[in-house]
């Protein structure tokens, strides 16, 4: 009678020695030490980064910060210490700046911002319109008339600034805001044309043809459509066209003769003196005010302006 035996499982081999790792421990204790140094080097490259973004960082804001300490520093002490440390506070230098010139200075803040509201209303009213034409309309030289649009971008103001002076004066504009009002509402900043058209042509076609089959025009779908959809671009225009004209000095000094017409930027060239003493307190003092609309404008509308620009395919 033959019986089967069952096999019994043979045992491991143990390893050469008690103590000693296996290939596979030894893997991993190498792995392990690799991914340490690797954190390590990262953590050091990373810090490497930030210490260079932070020390360039502080050398772009120290014009800044110096001109907010010069101007709490008495007149006679500011060209003498370039540090950032206060030894006393001079507020009067923003008092005496206030009432300075022959206007309060709120009064040249009030015609910046009447030239800074016509024309951003006057940049997204008429580069709207002609960035939906653009996008959407098909007319014959439709691509020539893009294309020159294009080459404006690269003309420099300088060169169109005696013409367009000579037409001015002629019909009797200067000493006014017209001239720097009027342009604003025929589309001839083509960068903000450029940049509605990039975002216009991202919106699908769908849109307009479901509105086109209700019985809509292209006014109504401009309205209705594609200008609700605009936001983004219409709010990146109007934080450009603020900072732009807000800080524009060269077109307002051409136009605007009349101290009662002067804009933020020439009330402040109106602090230096080149036959007297330059009150350079009250100069800094100004210029800290004057920049506190643009720096709220960008602190509040950052976001927009960083999506808009993000969603017209400007790389």
């Amino acid at each position: 009678m033959t019986t089967k035996l069952e096999t019994l499982p043979t045992p491991e081999k143990k390893s050469g020695g008690a103590g000693k790792p296996t290939n596979n421990r030894k893997a991993r204790v190498r792995e392990s030490r690799g991914t340490l140094a690797f954190s390590r080097a990262q953590r050091t490259k990373a810090l490497t980064k930030h210490a260079i973004l932070i020390l360039a960082g502080g050398l772009m804001i120290y014009p800044l910060l110096w001109m907010v300490v010069s101007s709490l520093r008495p007149n006679e002490l500011i060209f003498r210490d370039p540090g950032l440390w206060l030894s006393s506070l001079e507020m009067s230098n923003y008092t005496d700046g206030w009432s300075a010139l022959t206007h309060p200075f709120g009064h040249y803040m009030l015609n910046s911002a009447i030239v800074v509201i016509g024309s951003i209303l006057g940049n997204l009213i008429s580069c709207s319109m002609a960035a939906y034409a653009f996008a959407r309309l098909q007319f014959t030289g439709k691509k020539l008339f893009f294309g020159i649009m294009l080459l404006t971008i690269m003309l420099p103001f300088h060169v169109v600034i005696v013409p367009q002076y000579i037409l001015f004066s002629q019909i009797g504009w200067v000493n006014t805001f017209w001239p720097l009002l009027v342009p604003k509402l025929l589309a001839t900043d083509a960068f903000f044309v450029f940049l509605m058209v990039q975002f216009i042509r991202g919106i699908p076609k769908d849109l307009d043809e479901a509105a086109r089959i209700d019985g809509a025009g292209h006014p109504r779908i401009f309205l209705r459509v594609i200008l609700p959809l605009m936001v983004p671009a219409l709010a990146t225009t109007t934080i450009f066209t603020f900072i732009w004209t807000w800080n524009d000095f060269f077109g307002a000094l051409i136009y605007l003769t009349d101290p009662d017409m002067f804009t933020v930027p020439v009330a402040l060239r109106a602090f230096v003196d080149s036959q007297s003493a330059t009150s350079w307190g009250s100069l800094f003092a100004m210029s800290i005010v004057s920049l506190l609309p643009v720096f709220l404008v960008f602190l509040f509308g950052q976001r927009f302006l960083i999506k808009g620009i993000a969603t017209t395919g400007i790389k």
